[in-house]
């Protein structure tokens, strides 16, 4: 018998990752692979942004270099598994979308570990309930154009929290007096070269995204971050004018993962600090955001691969149930590692726009987020005004999801806007689902239509109900 060749192992590798029998070559898993990166990498430079601008209960904050760590381990495990044990191409990074959810509404809650242990029971009740089938019945308990408010108003939520960072949106002080609680730029007016430069790196994305050029975000993010390091070189401005982040060359490129954050949860201790109801509620935020999102990216993803029939519902997606425990397991790598719920990224498409068709695609790409633990001074350098456009952005984006709103069905239009209206003006994904849901049921049955809601919406309305009136319930009871 023969010894085997080194032509015998690219041919395993084809029998694992069934690259032939999908279409796809070694070559373009690759390039699909490195272009996923390209096109979602910028998360390792937002989350630290959103998180490191929130301070826990006892005002305690997370550096730059803990949360980049945190952000890019957790990534790269969890996409390389999505490889591995899914066998799609679908990269998994923390979720834009609920990143602000741990960051101003569970955080200003309870501690950090605490925050973060709550992370971790979410992704061990999505893995339970992915496992159970009970997760599908949940999503089709909602109706459908709440679904479409909750993306939409996520997404406000997103662009303000980008425009309050840069700078772009302020606070008036309260001792101002004024019935306007916020205004443009510190004075009403935009001043300084920190605003200046958020403008313009806006519109250089807006503008590179429109042309579809592949790594517009990163790109835009290079190009604003290398402008401030240049402002601030040859006119140096206080720390305070550009925020979280003076943009200043550091002293070394590489350094060892800062790895303090890794396994520091306290998975019940949040019950304590802010009460079971609201813990709960936190908690079925956290569900609600993430299950959702992910199964979108998942079925349109896999559409876009040739991996499930154009005109299913995706259920017929290879592997859908371990991609499912897969994805639950990445919020519980996310709060592990010290960061937020790891979700699959939409982004992911532009690995399959460039042929990727299994998960092989993700294991180059998880590698490479492995990789950038090593580089997390260069993310201490990326000022808020360079990062922030990313989340005008892509809020913008999740805007266009409007259309798919009923605006005719007078049922849905104000459960529909409390959705919307109450996310970003009160900082908070909890308070708008509430809202939205309880709207939506009291709509209905004065309707004379409460048995369309069925048992587990009124319930998940009873939930809430109590949520908004735990003070009130806890003065009365004492």
């Amino acid at each position: 018998m023969s010894e085997p060749t080194t032509l015998d192992r690219p041919n395993a590798l084809d029998r694992y990752f069934r690259i032939t029998a999908r279409g796809s070559t070694l070559s373009r898993e690759i390039r699909g692979g490195l272009t996923t990166f390209v096109a979602m990498s910028y998360i390792v430079l937002l989350n630290p942004l959103i998180l490191g601008a929130a301070a826990d209960s006892t005002g305690a904050t997370l550096t730059t270099t803990q949360l980049t760590t945190a952000t890019a381990l957790s990534a790269g495990v969890m996409t390389v598994l999505m490889g591995v044990v899914g066998n799609a191409p679908l990269a998994m990074a923390a979720g834009l979308g609920v990143i602000p959810v741990v960051a101003f509404t569970i955080a200003p809650a309870m501690t950090w570990p605490q925050a973060f242990g709550l992370v971790v029971l979410e992704g061990l009740a999505i893995v339970v309930l992915a496992a159970s089938g009970v997760r599908q019945r949940i999503i089709r308990a909602i109706p459908e154009p709440l679904k479409v408010a909750l993306t939409v108003g996520i997404g406000l939520y997103i662009a303000l929290v980008g425009l309050v960072s840069a700078g772009f949106v302020t606070r008036k002080p309260d001792a101002a007096d004024t019935t306007v609680p916020v205004q443009l730029g510190s004075d009403g007016n935009l001043t300084g070269w920190p605003v200046a430069l958020f403008c313009v790196t806006v519109l250089l994305m807006i503008v590179l995204v429109t042309r579809q050029v592949p790594g517009a975000i990163l790109i835009s993010i290079a190009t604003g971050t290398v402008l401030s390091l240049g402002v601030q070189a040859l006119w140096p401005l206080p720390e305070q004018q550009w925020g979280v982040v003076t943009p200043e060359l550091p002293d070394s490129v590489i350094s060892a993962p800062d790895l303090s954050l890794l396994g520091h949860v306290d998975l019940f201790g949040g019950f304590g600090s802010a009460g079971a109801v609201a813990c709960a509620a936190f908690l079925f935020t956290l569900i609600l955001s993430g299950f959702f999102d992910a199964m979108g990216t998942i079925t349109s993803v896999s559409r876009e691969a040739g991996l499930s029939s154009p005109d299913g519902d995706g259920t017929d997606v290879p592997g859908m149930g371990r991609i499912l425990v897969v994805d639950g397991i990445g919020a519980v790598a996310g709060g592990f590692s010290g960061s937020s719920p790891n979700t699959v990224f939409l982004e992911s498409a532009a690995g399959v726009g460039e042929g990727a068709r299994t998960g092989f695609a993700s294991v180059i790409t998880g590698l490479l987020f492995a990789a950038t633990t090593l580089f997390t001074p260069l993310a201490a350098v990326v000022p808020a005004q360079a990062a922030a456009p990313a989340l005008v952005l892509v809020g913008g984006m999740m805007m266009a999801q409007c259309r798919h709103i009923p605006w005719q069905d007078q049922s849905y239009v104000l459960p529909v806007f409390l959705t919307v209206a109450v996310i970003p003006f009160t900082y908070s994904i909890t308070n708008g689902i509430g809202a939205g849901l309880i709207a939506y049921c009291a709509i209905r049955i004065c309707q004379g239509k409460a048995g369309e809601l069925g048992g587990l919406l009124i319930a998940l309305a009873g939930v809430f109900a109590l949520y908004f009136g735990i003070a009130g319930i806890e003065a009365l009871f004492g």
